[in-house]
């Protein structure tokens, strides 16, 4: 395991809850960062990026008025967006498989699940490092590659396709998942 000095990192945290904001910026602080500034909701989160060149954003879900998946579709597709390519950890404690594909379809790099640690907060910002995503246009999704696995086996053209036709790749089920069962259907 490497570990990466992050203090010339800027990171942006996004969440209303303002002991969580002090919370994240308490871990990230002890990881070595440096710079952390905080917003109330989307609104104030889009308007500090005209500013400040966010490196990595921690996003809430649950926020007003401009809640966290909002916020994520207007940094990635806003025609006014100062960074549509930074990456992006959404924190929530709604873990249910359809948040987690939603969070994925809007354009987010990682999920956290709360309550978070130390340790989950840095292997997400280390997985950003490590495992760099191409950016691509597909349809009206813009954001990091989803596919997060190479299929040497795949031979078809529209893959996304095939898997909806035969039921496989949407789905939603009611029960939430852990913070490991949402990374292994992440991560593969």
């Amino acid at each position: 395991m490497s570990n990466y000095n992050l203090e010339r990192l800027n990171f942006l945290i996004v969440d209303d809850n303002k002991h969580m904001r002090a919370l994240v910026k308490s871990i990230l602080h002890a990881l070595g960062v440096k710079n952390c500034v905080e917003a109330t909701d989307g609104a104030d989160a889009f308007k500090e990026l005209r500013h400040y060149p966010a490196d990595v954003i921690i996003c809430d879900w649950s926020m007003s008025p401009l809640d966290g998946m909002d916020f994520v579709r207007l940094v990635r597709t806003g025609k006014d967006s100062p960074n549509p390519f930074v990456p992006i950890i959404m924190l929530t404690g709604h873990t249910e498989m359809n948040r987690v594909m939603e969070a994925r379809d809007a354009g987010v790099h990682e999920f956290l699940a709360k309550p978070i640690s130390a340790k989950s907060l840095y292997a997400r910002v280390r997985s950003i490092i490590e495992r760099p995503r191409p950016f691509i246009r597909a349809g009206m999704y813009f954001g990091p590659d989803r596919r997060r696995r190479e299929n040497p086996n795949y031979k078809g053209k529209e893959r996304r396709k095939e898997n909806l036709e035969s039921g496989g790749a949407e789905g939603g089920g009611a029960g939430e998942l852990s913070q490991d069962e949402v990374s292994a259907l992440l991560n593969g």
